[in-house]
């Protein structure tokens, strides 16, 4: 079933583990492509039938154009906590960043857990299952050669880094040594596995000045399709001016027109397999360290074969209704989401717009997991050394949860330990979890939970639906402190910056509200009217820094004073207003002797070599329609300079 069997020693230092629900972590990036899909179809299947609880951490790095938006997405292979887990399965060469690779690889060697790797034999540690590319390719590239008379072979390569990508490549050399046929650097492209690739291959081979080959042979399937695609733009016919052949034999290029000429991998089998090994290795069975499977050629339409391996049209067509019916739904609901997030203004209405829309997706269970800092703008510990101002390596040690679905009903987690990784674990087995990176550009917000459905790897709109997702996180961050810069920015203007008390413009913003209350309701008013004694002496004799001190203190005095719902002002350089309302015409008396008990209770407290004394004059007064408060003010502060040249001045200075 599974092809040849290389055997090898197995590890001693794996842990039997059989009385528990094993819990396997599996990296992995664009899990919404067709080999990453095929794959995990296979892992899902023996998951459910072993009652295996599988957890993929994924990105879909490299599919932007913005660097530091892959910062972000690779982020998330920072959050896996392996002591949480009892085996890894890596799909190391779907992630195309060498530096991310080699993190995960290493820590999953630290963590000393059985790992299965599919498709590389670079590490001895872990299990492989590996798919033989090479006889395949080989057969595909002699098929050219004998078959179809091809003399001139172009080939678009996968990334060299990549053991598969190496192994289809040296495949390929192999062949055209075998027939005595020359390798023209000029007609090799190297790309990343990606559909793109195959755009800019043959802009490349047009551009290059070379005639145009006999067939052009490609490492997979994505990028075969893009190559034929472009060829025709071109006015290229294929087969019959140009052959082109894929690799991997997907859906798409089976049913494409030309059908693709391609390779056959058993890719679902060996997602089971690898699944199958960890559990059995669980339960106390020894497994060979490396089995390789077989693959096998699919001749077809693109090299102008005879394509005898169509399936039945009427299967296809129906299967093409469903994914464009299903297509059309979930841009309606990704239309519907982002119209109605941008209505959202705080981060309560998010998540509730969020929730609204999450469990249309089909999964039984999802979460929205926050970093602890999500809203803040700069770290709360700066490091001048760094130039990070965000959180971007790793995760805060706190999370929130602020979205948590469960088959219908929706709850919360104030706080959870991001090394935990599920704000609710599951209690059962057979349970297929997809965490993806919440970010925008580098910058670390969270992360996405999603379980129990198909949607992460068969919907063609969820990256689309989780960036448009961050994106209005980060516009609510943006939102919250756009409003906290405006807060900030009235208590500039209302607020004395020396003081801490109402300025001018505070007070008249704040009194004249309440005055125009106690117009229309008779009520009294009171208004103290307060300048500081002796501030230019402190100031000459001591300095102004001493100056400012006194008056933050008397100021402090005035603002103990301000007791029944009354505010103070600093009114000017020296001059200070306390303005309330009063039942009582004796309240000038109990405020007056207050003011004085407080006053002397300061200077008691500071113990300066001067006293902070300042004079006062209050009233008590009806308020009638005519009124107005600048003219009452303007009654209290008579009396306060009556008292005030009463004094003399140079009391205030001790000797």
């Amino acid at each position: 079933m599974y092809g040849t069997i290389y055997y090898t020693e197995i590890g001693s230092d794996i842990k039997m583990k059989a009385d528990k629900i094993i819990e396997i972590a599996v990296m992995v990036a664009g899990i919404d492509e067709e080999y990453q899909n095929s794959v995990i179809e296979g892992i899902n299947s023996s998951a459910l039938k072993y009652n295996v609880n599988v957890t993929y951490f994924s990105a879909f790095g490299g599919v932007m154009t913005n660097s530091l938006f892959d910062v972000g997405e690779y982020n998330i292979y920072k959050l896996i906590n392996y002591d949480k887990f009892d085996a890894a399965i890596l799909l190391t060469n779907t992630i195309s960043d060498d530096g991310e690779k080699k993190m995960i690889i290493d820590s999953v060697k630290n963590a000393g857990i059985p790992t299965v790797v599919l498709d590389c034999d670079d590490y001895p540690e872990f299990y492989n299952v590996m798919i033989d590319n090479n006889a395949a390719m080989k057969e595909i590239v002699r098929h050219i050669i004998t078959k179809h008379n091809a003399k001139t072979i172009n080939y678009v390569s996968g990334p060299l880094v990549n053991p598969e990508a190496e192994d289809r490549y040296n495949a390929f050399c192999s062949v055209l040594d075998e027939y005595g046929l020359e390798l023209d650097e000029k007609r090799v492209f190297y790309g990343e596995f990606r559909a793109l690739d195959g755009v800019h291959a043959v802009e490349h081979f047009i551009r290059s000045g070379l005639s145009m080959p006999d067939a052009i042979i490609c490492a997979n399937d994505a990028m075969a399709l893009a190559v034929v695609m472009t060829l025709e733009e071109y006015g290229y016919d294929v087969p019959k001016d140009v052959m082109v052949t894929g690799f991997d034999n997907t859906y798409s290029a089976r049913h494409y027109c030309p059908a693709i000429t391609s390779v056959s991998r058993p890719l679902s089998n060996a997602g089971e397999l690898a699944c199958e090994m960890l559990v059995k290795i669980f339960s106390g069975e020894k497994y060979d360290k490396t089995v390789r499977l077989s693959s096998e050629p699919v001749f077809s339409e693109s090299c102008g074969c005879v394509n005898n391996h169509s399936e039945d049209i009427v299967k296809y067509k129906k299967s093409m209704l469903r994914t464009l019916e299903n297509c059309r739904y979930d841009i309606k609901i990704l239309d519907r989401l982002t119209s109605d997030l941008a209505e959202s203004e705080t981060s309560d209405d998010n998540i509730r717009t969020i929730g609204k829309y999450f469990h249309k997706t089909g999964c039984k269970q999802y979460a929205l997991c926050l970093c602890s800092e999500w809203d803040s703008t700069l770290r709360e510990s700066w490091e001048p050394e760094s130039s990070d101002l965000y959180q971007v390596d790793g995760y805060t040690e706190k999370m929130s949860a602020p979205l948590i679905y469960n088959d219908g009903t929706i709850t919360s987690v104030e706080s959870f330990d991001s090394k935990d990784i599920y704000p609710v674990p599951f209690k059962d087995g057979g349970n297929i979890s997809y965490i993806l990176p919440l970010h925008f550009r580098e910058r670390c917000l969270g992360y996405y939970i999603m379980s129990n459905g198909d949607f992460p790897t068969k919907s063609l709109i969820c990256h689309s639906l989780m960036m448009n997702i961050s994106n209005s996180i980060e516009n609510i961050r943006k939102l919250i402190h756009l409003n906290s810069v405006i807060e900030e920015l009235d208590k500039l203007y209302v607020v004395d910056p020396l003081c801490g008390i109402y300025n001018r413009n505070g007070f008249i913003r704040n009194a004249d509200s309440v005055f125009r209350e106690m117009v229309e309701s008779h009520d009294k008013l009171l208004i103290s009217f307060i300048d500081m004694d002796g501030l230019k002496l402190i100031n000459d004799n001591y300095g102004h820094k001493e100056g400012d001190f006194a008056l933050r203190k008397l100021a402090e005095v005035i603002q103990n004073c301000c007791f029944n719902g009354r505010i103070c002002s600093r009114f000017g350089g020296d001059e200070f207003i306390i303005f309330g309302k009063t039942d009582s015409d004796d309240d000038v008396i109990v405020l007056e002797n207050e003011f004085k008990r407080q006053l002397a209770a300061m200077n008691a407290i500071i113990s300066k070599p001067y006293s902070i004394d300042a004079s006062i004059g209050t009233i008590v007064s009806t308020v009638e329609p005519d009124m107005k408060l600048f003219s009452l003010i303007t009654k209290a502060d008579q009396i306060m300079y009556e008292r005030k040249k009463k004094k003399k001045t140079s009391r205030y200075l001790r000797r």
